[in-house]
Formats: structure tokens, sequence, C-alpha cells
């Protein structure tokens, strides 16, 4: 069993795109600053970015819970919001439902999903339409275990 060494939960508010990624900024600093390996910390950035900018566009609210173990990384990220209706597609690469106003800022390539999974060495994904969606993501310290 992992012995967790750190944890620590974020809030994120929908739409509040001044803050958008200050989350994933602090998750990188506290990585950086305990020598975790840079390959580690840019895969955990990459998830941390894409899951915090899916909560400001689509979300009213959420939580970034992180987690550092003597293993593993670990995320959660649980919002509010309108769900997934159709979780294929959503992890599909170039598949957005993201607002006209949300691309003109230079978000909704429909890379977000994709890029967590990609960036992830166990992925989950649970979505209720109209309550809300829950990403669980786990990265290894040690890629050969």
């Amino acid at each position: 069993m992992a012995e967790e060494l750190l944890r620590k939960t974020y809030q994120v508010h929908g739409r509040d795109f001044d803050k958008a990624g200050e989350t994933a900024t602090e998750i990188k600093q506290l990585l950086k600053g305990i020598g975790i390996d840079s390959d580690l910390v840019h895969r955990t950035v990459v998830v941390a970015f894409e899951a915090e900018m899916n909560v400001v566009m689509y979300a009213t609210e959420g939580t970034i819970t992180f987690v550092l173990t003597d293993e593993d990384i670990r995320l959660e990220i649980a919002d509010k919001g309108p769900g997934i209706e159709d979780i294929d597609m959503a992890l599909t690469e170039g598949f957005s439902t993201a607002t006209n106003e949300m691309r003109e800022m230079g978000f909704g390539f429909g890379m977000g999903l994709p890029n967590i999974r990609k960036n992830s060495d166990d992925f989950g994904l649970e979505s209720e339409v109209g309550v809300g969606t829950t990403v669980s993501v786990m990265i290894r310290l040690d890629a050969s275990a």
C-alpha cells in the first residue's frame, strides 16, 4: 500500500478565466521544489491544466485534489456542472462543445480529456448529466513499475 506523503485540495471556479491555470502552476512549483523528475512534472502539469480548464470552461465549480505518495502522483478532479452526455465522443481528439467565446479566447480544441488520458498511467472518468464529472488520474513515479 502506497504511503501518502502530501495532499492538497484546490478550489476551481467556473468561468474564472483570470485565475485559470493557477492550480496547475502551483502543483508544478510544488513538484519541482521537492525534486520530482521533470518528465513527471510535465505530465502532471498537463493533466492539472487541462482538467482545470475543463472546470473553468464548463462547470460552475470544482475541486482538484492532488496527492503525492511514495509510489505515484494522483489527481482527482470533481466538478458540479452539466456532465458529459457522450463520454466516448468527449475522449475523441478534436471533439469539443466549447462556445465561440471560448474558442476566441484560444480554448476548445477538443484536446483536454485526450491529453489527460494520454499523460496518465491510470485514468478514470465518471459523469452524470446535470450533476457533474469526476476524473481520476494516477502517474507512477517509477516508470518501470
